[in-house]
């Protein structure tokens, strides 16, 4: 079958989203009409009247009666974000007169909830571009695919794959179209509970609502030039550290409190350990910060715990301008890579692989330590795995971790010699860092006025980083060597 002919396999499925989408990309027109910025309206209607004119062109193309590939759903994938990205860049572009290159690199940065900023006024920005900022990382943070399928009136085989290829891997209820819209509601729900947390900082009702957006979806934007620190409320930072971990968290334990079974979500090892590395990297990240960087005691807690749990949330709100020396900073290099965990809006490798990896191990080096005719099983969250499935999936694992460190290495180089700059090499490695692992804490590296090439790379990497790295290169090598098997 021709490259064309997979890609038509799932276009209904794909049409559907793209017409859910121009149905929720209305929401920034209540803002637009309370504020009465009606010079907002073409730049903003284009958003939705360009997706529902996609979803209709694609929804045309004839329809084949056949299974689709889990490489095609992973090109549907891949081809889906990069078409949200374009057009939620028409905005950005229309209403601000600013370069194409800056729309889109800031359309990608919200979708994919990295929070790098091309925006260098935000102070005198229409209130319904600062919404659209903040809902673009709202709606990216629990997955375009996952808020389309949750609105499909049908489940099937095309739209489970689309489902899996976007990283999710929650299981809340029998179908995928149930689990989208329990999802949802648990999302909405959280957002809420954060924005009525967050107003007990004393801010404005506006500022709360923006910040419980990016910090659920641990997203980064906010809705001032000089970010968190616009505030100078250490109170808003403590209550913001609980959003940006409960954003961190896989959604399936919020279903499971809801059904009551508190005791589950403490013994959930994922929990355990995000929670662990949330309080060992604070401590570090403090220690250093009051012996070596001349910060009180007081602001050694307030900028290295917050950093940490920023960093390791992948939310990206800044508290401080991150001029530390370099251990700190390798600390939180490490955090941001690590990320949250799988099932989340967090980004990075995801917490579900570091633990993976070392089940896989420990029981390599077991396996050493025996006899060759013993069998030692592999316990993955108290079951025994069989050999076969256990060696492939700890294989995949794997691959995934290794393909992010190659990924790294070669955006670093590139962005070395497309943009050479003062900053030192390990604060480079940092933002590239920050930008593969959806983060978006930075030391000024990536702004505004990076070249051309730069911004690109960093649209890439943003990109590839989101939907973890495998769809963009099936996506890849299906344009040059096509699906089939080979």
């Amino acid at each position: 079958m021709k490259r064309l002919g997979h890609l038509s396999i799932i276009a209904h499925d794909m049409a559907l989203i793209f017409e859910f989408l121009a149905l929720v990309t209305l929401v920034p027109f209540i803002v637009l009409i309370i504020y009465q910025e009606w010079e907002m309206i073409i730049p903003m209607g284009m958003v939705p009247f360009t997706f529902v004119t996609l979803g209709v062109l694609i929804s045309k193309v004839p329809k084949k009666a056949y299974t689709p590939s889990l490489s095609v759903a992973l090109v549907a994938v891949a081809l889906t974000w990069l078409a949200v990205a374009l057009i939620g860049s028409i905005p950005f572009a229309l209403a601000l007169d600013i370069p194409w290159t800056n729309s889109i690199f800031e359309s990608m940065s919200g979708w994919t909830d990295t929070g790098i900023t091309m925006m260098t006024s935000l102070d005198t920005l229409p209130r319904t571009l600062i919404f659209w900022r903040s809902f673009t990382q709202w709606l990216g943070g629990i997955g375009v695919i996952a808020f389309g399928i949750a609105m499909l009136s049908r489940s099937g085989l095309s739209q489970i794959q689309l489902y899996r290829s976007e990283g999710r891997s929650e299981d809340l209820m029998p179908n995928v179209v149930s689990t989208g819209r329990r999802m949802w509601a648990i999302y909405f729900f959280l957002t809420v509970v954060s924005t009525g947390l967050i107003l007990f900082s004393g801010i404005p009702l506006w500022d709360a609502m923006n910040l419980a957006m990016v910090a659920i979806s641990t997203g980064g934007f906010t809705p001032h030039d000089a970010g968190v620190l616009y505030y100078n409320n250490p109170l808003l930072e403590a209550l913001l550290i609980p959003v940006m971990i409960a954003g961190s968290l896989p959604f399936k334990l919020y279903f499971l409190v809801y059904r009551g079974k508190f005791r589950m979500f403490f013994k959930n090892s994922v929990v355990r350990l995000i929670l662990a590395l949330s309080l060992i990297g604070s401590v570090a990240v403090v220690f250093n910060l009051y012996l070596f960087n001349e910060y009180t005691l007081t602001e050694a807690v307030r900028f290295g715990t917050f950093g940490t749990i920023s960093g390791l949330t992948s939310t990206g709100l800044q508290n401080s301008s991150l001029q530390w020396l370099p251990l700190p900073l390798i600390i939180l290099m490490l955090l941001m890579f690590i990320g949250g965990a799988s099932g989340s809006t967090a980004g990075g490798i995801k917490v579900n692989r570091v633990i993976l990896g070392y089940e896989g191990l420990v029981w390599w080096f077991k396996r050493l330590f025996v006899r060759g005719n013993v069998l030692v099983p592999f316990k993955h969250e108290g079951k025994n795995i069989p050999t076969r499935i256990s060696e492939v999936e700890l294989s995949k694992n794997m691959l995934i971790i290794i393909l992010y460190v190659l990924v790294v290495f070669v955006a670093t180089i590139l962005a070395l010699h497309i943009a050479p700059t003062p900053f030192e090499v390990h604060k480079v490695v940092f933002e590239v860092i920050s930008a593969i692992s959806n983060n978006g804490l930075g030391h000024g590296y990536m702004t505004a006025a990076s070249p051309a090439a730069a911004k690109w790379l960093f649209i890439f990497v943003m990109w590839i980083g989101r939907l973890e790295i495998i769809p963009v290169l099936i996506l890849v090598m299906g344009i040059v060597r096509g699906f089939e098997p080979r």
